[in-house]
């Protein structure tokens, strides 16, 4: 994995230098990367990612994957093995896997040590009826009448609840805390339900499952995780994870919160994420459109421009939301030095050399890419008819437009300069053909007497390959889709947020990887879809435009 550019220290990697230098847990730094299997890692995760990752790898220490998995209605292998798959890509390993489930009987002993304790109790109030009790931000709330149930009964109930003797929702285990807490998380939540649901890893062996606030402190508490960093809204979850540890009395775990990672034109909740996917408004999670790491994997972004952009981004503790332009602008930063050069064109408009020989085929050299000297250079086919683009060419243009006019000279890329004499038209006045004149004296060399600016791209038409072209443009058409709280915010997708088309293709584009980016010179960066192409038979997706509004901007 290449070193990201040099990034201002944050306030979190302060904090762990001061705690190293301090001797803390003897100077020794863990942290953890704790998804829950539920969904596709997305480019919020990436944040996280790249945090905890790093921050270990910075101060020498280890990072764990951890999957928290106590909802098991969502949750599945198969999400299991993309999180890992994405993380892999991504360009980091971890020092083991853990999954919650593995201390599910920890947790267990722990919570009867509590009830024993007199810090739980079983409640058999329902969850309307406990949210009835919870009081509001401006009121306390009251205790349920079981709140005083004596531990023995407490622990006898609660142990019945693991051998399945009641019915789900029937019976809860909660803290006892303070129900006039100004923390709505600390009025006695609950810590276990009951729920028949089959867990991908245990199976049925459990009836009972712990909730997300019971289980995560004690786990990084049980894998001795120094650093817990996690995003800014688990800050008011922070009190309860300390008040955990404090009453069990294990290993102090300390969790620091950052603000998340938010991008216009899009959105990053798994729950609406889903609502896309479910809804048939894009074609799966791994839809270039979205900001998954599957999609925009597919996309051909490179994982280098992801780490990129998170450190630019930054970790504060301030919400905010990127322009998704600066990630466009690290997506070209790398495929700019990486990304092979080939020829193809979208809107074609023919050529034909009127002074060259009707079955004369040569191969011009082209480029591989001017910013990789070791890049070489390929054979590109040349003959006497010729695909441009159509934007290249215009029957009456100002002194300014230096591409192909009437009566004017461009080069060909790699080739020769060419001279439009004439042109044919259809019925409806449009241009069909350009008839051009070549100086045979110009591949890959000037003439001497005048100058030629423009530059242009072409394909051979007889040797061109057809390519189907997906063009994807933002998958919103506001800016920020959630910000109107009145309107759904798929009342926001954008229907042309994808367009399809055919590209004519130098032939070396047939042979192209699945996955492989490379750029279509002066149209884009193009990667070949991963799931959509076959053998000889590439399908492209546009990963991104070559034009950086973003730096131009800023």
């Amino acid at each position: 994995m290449s070193e990201s550019k040099e990034k201002p220290i944050d306030f979190v990697r302060q904090m762990v230098a001061a705690d190293v230098a301090a001797g803390k847990h003897d100077g020794r730094v863990q942290t953890r990367f704790p998804p829950e299997p539920n969904g596709y890692l997305q480019i919020g995760h990436a944040k996280a990612i790249c945090l905890n990752f790093e921050i270990a790898r910075e101060f020498k220490g280890l990072c764990n994957l951890r999957f928290d998995d106590t909802n098991p209605e969502k949750e599945s292998e198969e999400f299991v093995q993309a999180i890992e798959d994405d993380i892999r890509w991504l360009g980091f390993e971890w020092a083991k896997v853990c999954f919650a489930s593995d201390y599910f009987e920890q947790l267990f002993d722990w919570a009867c040590q509590l009830i024993e304790s007199g810090d739980a109790y079983v409640d058999d109030l329902s969850f309307d009826e406990m949210r009835e009790y919870r009081g509001s931000i401006t009121a306390p709330g009251k205790a349920s009448p079981y709140r005083e149930r004596p531990a023995a009964e407490s622990l006898d109930l609660f142990k019945r609840m693991r051998a399945g003797e009641f019915a789900d929702g029937e019976k809860v285990l909660r803290a006892k805390i303070d129900m006039a807490h100004p923390n709505m998380n600390m009025r006695d939540p609950v810590m276990y339900r009951i729920k028949r649901m089959h867990h991908h890893r245990v199976g049925d062996a459990w009836c009972i499952y712990p909730s997300y606030d019971f289980t995560h402190g004690q786990s990084d508490s049980l894998e001795q995780v120094t650093h817990s960093l996690c995003s800014l809204e688990f800050e008011d979850h922070r009190p309860l994870y300390d008040w955990f540890i404090e009453k069990l009395g294990i290993f102090p775990s300390k969790q620091t919160e950052f603000a998340r990672l938010n991008l216009t034109y899009t959105v990053v909740s798994k729950r609406k994420l889903r609502t896309l996917v479910e809804g048939g408004y894009v074609s799966g999670w791994d839809d270039p459109r979205l900001p998954t790491l599957r999609g925009m994997r597919r996309r051909g972004y490179p994982a280098e421009a992801i780490r990129n952009f998170c450190a630019t981004v930054g970790v504060t503790k301030v919400p905010s939301t990127s322009d998704v332009a600066l990630l466009e602008h690290a997506v070209r930063e790398v495929l700019n030095r990486t990304a092979s050069r080939r020829m193809a064109v979208l809107n074609p408009l023919e050529v034909e050399l009127t002074n060259w020989p009707e079955d004369e085929v040569i191969e011009v050299e082209g480029v591989n890419n001017p910013e990789d000297p070791d890049a070489g250079t390929r054979k590109i086919p040349f003959a006497k008819r010729l695909l441009i683009e159509q934007e290249d060419f215009r029957e009456e243009a100002n002194r300014k437009f230096f591409r192909l006019k009437l009566d004017g000279e461009v080069r060909l890329r790699g080739a020769y300069i060419i001279k439009c004499d004439s042109i044919e038209k259809d019925a409806d006045g449009k241009v069909t053909k350009l008839l051009c004149s070549v100086d045979l004296d110009t591949l890959n060399k000037n003439p001497e007497d005048r100058k030629v600016k423009g530059v242009i791209h072409w394909v051979s038409a007889a040797h061109a390959i057809e390519a189907p072209v997906r063009l994807f443009d933002r998958l919103f058409s506001e800016e920020k889709p959630e910000a109107d709280k009145a309107v759904e915010f798929t009342e926001f997708v954008n229907p042309d947020s994808l367009e399809e088309g055919i590209a004519y293709c130098e032939p070396s584009l047939a042979g192209i990887e699945a996955g492989t980016t490379c750029q279509f010179e002066r149209v884009g960066y193009f990667c070949a879809d991963s799931e959509l192409s076959k053998p000889g038979q590439p399908v492209f997706n546009r990963t991104v435009g070559l034009r950086d509004t973003w730096a131009k901007k800023n």
